[in-house]
Order: structure tokens, then sequence, then C-alpha cells
């Protein structure tokens, strides 16, 4: 299995979760934990998500998340975690 963390933040408003979901449903990558909270009016997203089926190289994922953040008005990145792991080992 392959997974990666997308993290999401930005302010607040309805339907942040529903549009990133959907454009990641529509990939075919798959939300396996999600951790949500809003601090003072900013919306914080962070998913773990699988991409072993997706139907497009992660870095066209990235770019479909980028366009949805942009939509939203919100900062969306993607990153596998081997490579966050690697880059957060001592």
């Amino acid at each position: 299995m392959q997974k990666a963390l997308v993290s999401v933040t930005g302010k607040d408003k309805p339907g942040i979760i529903a549009k990133v979901s959907t454009a990641l449903f529509e990939m075919n990558v798959n939300v396996l934990e999600i951790s949500q909270t809003i601090l003072d009016g900013y919306f914080t997203m962070l998913m773990i998500v699988d991409v072993t089926n997706a139907d497009a190289p992660i870095a066209d994922v990235a770019v479909r998340l980028n366009e949805v953040g942009e939509e939203l008005g919100e900062v969306i990145n993607i990153q596998r975690t081997d490579v966050f792991d690697a880059m957060h080992r001592i």
C-alpha cells in the first residue's frame, strides 16, 4: 500500500471536506484516516490516503488538489508518507 499525507489549511467555510474528498474519490484515492479542526476561524485538516490504485501519478493528484484549493481559497498539499518519513528521520 502506498500512502500519502494530504493537508488542507485556510479560512473555514462549508464544503471543504466534501470537495476534497470528492476530488480524491474521482481519482480513485481512498481516504484511510482524517483529522480536522477549526482554530479561531481557520480550518485545518490532515488526511492519510491510499494512492496505490490512483488513476493518475501522485504529481497529477497534487495538481488536481491544487485546483480544488484554488476554488476553495485553501492551501492543499500532498506528500507520499515514505518521503515524509525520510525527511523527518534523525
